[in-house]
């Protein structure tokens, strides 16, 4: 059995860019992703306002674009869709991604503006088709296609780490994906088996120069770590993410069911870093969940019953205008802004300045 690689490197702000293009070549990423097919550039929006470690960062996009167009890539789609809470175009403001699209000639697509059809597996789902009761839907431009899932290394309330399996999760369910939470370990396994039937390649890229601990994925304490990993195998990368941040990838639910079902390697001794020494890496990280996410997972999984009157009825517009004022009017200016400065006088703060 060949070993899953998963390249992982140190970085510091004045050679990220360049370090990007040296992580793809050392996890051979040309192996996964065939130049004569068109390639999307699968963007990580957690937040529509800019918050360190929430979205896929500046110089993430800067190095992989710039690998890409040196080595002849051509065609690349930098896509990525919204959420009830999260709106694409405010996002790629926010997060700057516009300019560096710009410099690169490539223009973003939002998956608001794209053709969604349905979509038939032809694997037995472990949940999605019963959730969305057979009307599954997918962007028709997906098919095809390579993929490069841009991921950011953090905590997660409602899968404990997110990363690269959790990223498909933005681009292969519209935005009533909210309601996949109760069984959303199946669903990330379902969404990969997708994934490996639809695209013509699969690569991820982490970023983990500044993580997110805590209450993730938006309302975490940012910390600087300076590493970032490439894989062609996204259970594998997830994996080492996870074990690099202090958690047990066999411990954590999708990781664990996607390594159960073939659909890549979880098991930490199974996988073959390149690069950076990583075995005496543990961030420690603790998860935690924000008021929104606990709400959200007592209601549907301990009070089932108030679930589809809260969640599939017009009263859902009352959860999510709560979210947004608890997150935008009341998280973020009174304590996430005085993180956002605190970040910003950091080099990689200054770093993200000059985008």
């Amino acid at each position: 059995m060949v070993k899953p690689v998963v390249a992982v490197m140190k970085t510091s702000p004045n050679t990220v860019v360049n370090d990007y293009g040296t992580l793809m070549d050392l996890a051979k990423y040309k192996n996964f992703l065939k130049k004569k097919y068109e390639t999307l550039l699968k963007l990580n929006l957690s937040w529509s306002l800019f918050y360190p470690a929430c979205s896929t960062p500046p110089w993430q996009l800067d190095g992989v674009l710039k690998k890409l167009q040196k080595d002849g890539y051509k065609n690349l789609h930098p896509v990525e869709n919204k959420t009830v809470v999260t709106k694409p175009w405010l996002g790629a403001k926010q997060n700057k991604w516009l300019p560096i699209l710009k410099r690169y000639n490539t223009p973003f697509e939002p998956l608001t503006d794209v053709e969604w059809v349905r979509y038939k597996p032809k694997f037995k789902s472990l949940a999605i088709e019963e959730l969305f009761h057979g009307h599954w839907k997918i962007p028709k431009m997906f098919l095809g296609k390579n993929v490069i899932q841009m991921c950011t290394k953090k905590t997660h309330g409602h899968t404990q780490m997110t990363g690269s399996i959790k990223n498909a999760f933005g681009g292969l369910i519209t935005e009533r994906r909210h309601h996949s939470h109760k069984v959303i370990d199946e669903i990330l396994v379902d969404l990969l088996r997708a994934q490996q039937d639809i695209h013509s390649g699969i690569f991820a890229v982490m970023d983990g120069t500044v993580c997110g601990n805590g209450a993730g994925p938006r309302t975490m304490e940012p910390v600087i770590k300076n590493y970032i990993l490439g894989s062609g195998d996204c259970v594998a990368i997830d994996s080492i993410a996870a074990k690099m941040m202090g958690f047990d990838p066999m411990k954590i639910g999708h990781l664990k069911l996607a390594h159960d079902q073939g659909l890549g390697c979880a098991d930490v001794s199974q996988i073959e870093v390149v690069g950076e020494n990583i075995s005496n890496v543990n961030f420690k990280f603790h998860t935690k969940k924000s008021p929104v996410i606990f709400f959200d997972q007592t209601l549907r999984k301990k009070y089932p019953v108030f679930e589809p009157l809260l969640f599939h009825s017009p009263l859902f517009k009352l959860c999510i205008l709560g979210s947004a004022w608890y997150h935008d009017k009341l998280w973020y200016p009174t304590i996430g802004k005085r993180k956002v400065n605190a970040y910003l006088k950091t080099e990689w703060g200054q770093l993200f300045k000059k985008y």
